[in-house]
This record gives structure tokens, C-alpha cells and sequence, in this order.
């Protein structure tokens, strides 16, 4: 039977998160898909070797060289067979009633070119991402697309799919912004059904850097003039809006930091004041100890003051009593005994 969608996967050196992705494809509740991997040259020969040993129905590997993320998207749309194509990368995943909610909107709505939906990071961020328009105003201001979204072969093959030229970034929101160009309409479903993964090497991420995305932002603006020229106004009055909107989540956050710092604030306030009353105590308890310990030596030093006096007495004492027993002191007792009697006598 031929799948409904096409999933294009391209692959360059991810062959850690490969499996995450192609699972997140084969536990859809709707299972009229193919999987078509595109190694885009990958130089890492661990993710060479997963590729290599990625087998199952509904799932081919494509090599080609290295030559960038929309031009291998390009490539797996050629051998797909299915009416509806999902650009999948490497390393997100899907949720897994994407395909069913999305299909269904598209057989609901035959004017519908492509179906997009909100998602939600995971990795090293997490937040959603919850856009509610994709007419042309609105995606000539952001790329409110996501990369997953479901977008039917007509509408891929009108436009010539990817620029590939774009190697550096924005050939997603330049696909989506043809598409529109084009009078080709698309939607957005109101639910998370889709998980991107944000890491250091994130492509959006790496494009936060001025310079880096200065170029591709270049070239779209360059390629898309005459749709910026008409829709100006548009333009500026959505992005004052998201400025504002930016601005009150900023200061919601700020609100809820301090908000959520001010128990641990005051915790820290009273552990402080314990804190410094124990140090006054102990302070109060060294003084008194460094009292104690000039009285002992002060104490000491009289001890041994008096020690040497007792000594000097005792010395004297011993010198009386052998003065006594000498043989001096017996030739002279009549003598002192008439001192003595002289003495009374005078008193």
C-alpha cells in the first residue's frame, strides 16, 4: 500500500538521536507512512554505522554528500512516494498523534496547503512555543511554521521545495513564506505535537549569534522584498506586539524570581541574625576566657613572686639559725645579756 506521508530525515553526524526520532515516527497512531534517512554525508562513524544498520519496513537510508539541510530534505522528497510530506530532523521527535490529527485536518480542509502545530522543548531548555497564525503577515514577521509540519506534495513540488543555496539557515521560514506567496494557505493546530531539542549545536541556537544569522536573514529579506515592501505596517505593528508581550513575560518572570527568592531570602535574613547572635556569644565567651587567662597568669606571675620571697626568708632563716649555733654567737650571749638588761632599763 503507498504511505500516505513521506518523512524526510536528514542526518548529518546524529547518530545519537537518530533512533529517538525514527521511533517517535513508528509509534504514530496512524501508520501510513515511509521513512526516508538521508545521510548527508556524516563524518562521524558511529552515526555511519547506525545508519548502516537501520533497517525495517517503510525505512530507507540515502547517501549522499555532505551539501547542507535543505538540499538532503530535497533529496529524500525525490524517492518519496507519499502525498503529503513531514521534514523531520534528526534529532526531535514527534508526538504520537501527529499524523492523525494532522491528516485529518487536511482531508477536512482540501484548501489547506500545509498543517504546522505548537511544540515544546526539551534537552537543555524547556518552554513551548505557541504560535496562532501563519497568513503571510504574520510569517513575513516569524516563522510560526515548525520544521515538522505536514505539507501536501503539490504544494512542495509548485514552489521547488528547499532553496538549497540556504545552507546557513531560514530555508524553513523561506519555504513556508513561498508557500503563502503562492495563494496557498496554511493552519496551525492549537496542541503540542511536537518536541524540538535544544542543545548547544541547535541550529536556532547557534543562530542567536548576531553575525551568524545576519547573512541568512539577509538573503530572505532580499528574496521576499516586494511582500515586506506591501506588508510593512504589518510587519512593524507585530513585532511592537511581541515586543511587548516579550516584555511582560520578562517581567513576569522577574516578578516570580523574586517572588520565589523571598522565603529563601528570609530564611537567610534569619539564619544571619542566629548566626550573629551565636558569634556575639562566643565573642562574650572568648573575652571572658582571654579575662581568665590574664588573671591566671597574672596570678602565676605573683605565685612565683611569692615563691621567691618565701625562698629569700627561708634563706634568711637558715642563715639566723646557723648564726645562733656558731661559736661567735655563745662568746657573746653575756654581752647581749647586759644590752638586754641596759635596754629594759632605758625604757
Amino acid at each position: 500500500m503507498t504511505p500516505r506521508i513521506s518523512v524526510l530525515l536528514p542526518c548529518f553526524n546524529h547518530g545519537a538521536f537518530i533512533d529517538e526520532a525514527v521511533g517517535s515516527v513508528r509509534a504514530q497512531t496512524c501508520q501510513a507512512f515511509e521513512i526516508l534517512i538521508v545521510d548527508d554525508g556524516s563524518t562521524d562513524p558511529a552515526t555511519v554505522a547506525r545508519l548502516s544498520a537501520m533497517t525495517g519496513p517503510g525505512v530507507r537510508v540515502l547517501r549522499t554528500d555532505n551539501r547542507g539541510l535543505p538540499a538532503a530534505r530535497n533529496h529524500a522528497a525525490r524517492h518519496a512516494s507519499g502525498e503529503v510530506f513531514c521534514a523531520l530532523d534528526a534529532d526531535d521527535r514527534l508526538a504520537p498523534s501527529w499524523f492523525e490529527k494532522g491528516l485529518r485536518l487536511l482531508d477536512e480542509q482540501p484548501a489547506v496547503a500545509f498543517v504546522s502545530h505548537w511544540l515544546e522543548t526539551f534537552g537543555d531548555e524547556h518552554w513551548t512555543w505557541t504560535p496562532a497564525r501563519c497568513d503571510l503577515p504574520a510569517l513575513l514577521a516569524r516563522n510560526t511554521v515548525n520544521g515538522a509540519a505536514l505539507v501536501r506534495r503539490e504544494a512542495f513540488d509548485a514552489v521547488g521545495g528547499y532553496d538549497e543555496s540556504m545552507r546557513e539557515g531560514c530555508e524553513d521560514w523561506d519555504f513556508w513564506l513561498r508557500i503563502v506567496e503562492s495563494g496557498r494557505a496554511g493552519t496551525i493546530i492549537p496542541e503540542v505535537l511536537f518536541y524540538y531539542r535544544r542543545r548547544a549545536a541547535s541550529m536556532s541556537r547557534t543562530m542567536l549569534d548576531a553575525q551568524a544569522y545576519r547573512r541568512p536573514l539577509e538573503v530572505l529579506l532580499a528574496k521576499h522584498e516586494a511582500a515586506y515592501r506591501e506588508h510593512l505596517v504589518d510587519v512593524m505593528v507585530a513585532k511592537e506586539r511581541e515586543a511587548l508581550h516579550l516584555g511582560r513575560e520578562v517581567a513576569d518572570l522577574e516578578r516570580d524570581r523574586i517572588a520565589a527568592l523571598e522565603p529563601a531570602l528570609r530564611r537567610a535574613g534569619e539564619h544571619l541574625a542566629a548566626v550573629s547572635r551565636k558569634v556575639e556569644k562566643v565573642r562574650a565567651a572568648r573575652a571572658e576566657q582571654d579575662e581568665l587567662q590574664w588573671l591566671r597568669l597574672e596570678r602565676g606571675d605573683l605565685e612565683r613572686e611569692a615563691g621567691s620571697l618565701r625562698a629569700g626568708v627561708a634563706s634568711l632563716q637558715a642563715e639566723v639559725q646557723a648564726l645562733r649555733t656558731s661559736w661567735s654567737w655563745r662568746l657573746s650571749a653575756p654581752l647581749r645579756r647586759v644590752f638586754g638588761v641596759v635596754r629594759r632599763g632605758e625604757r
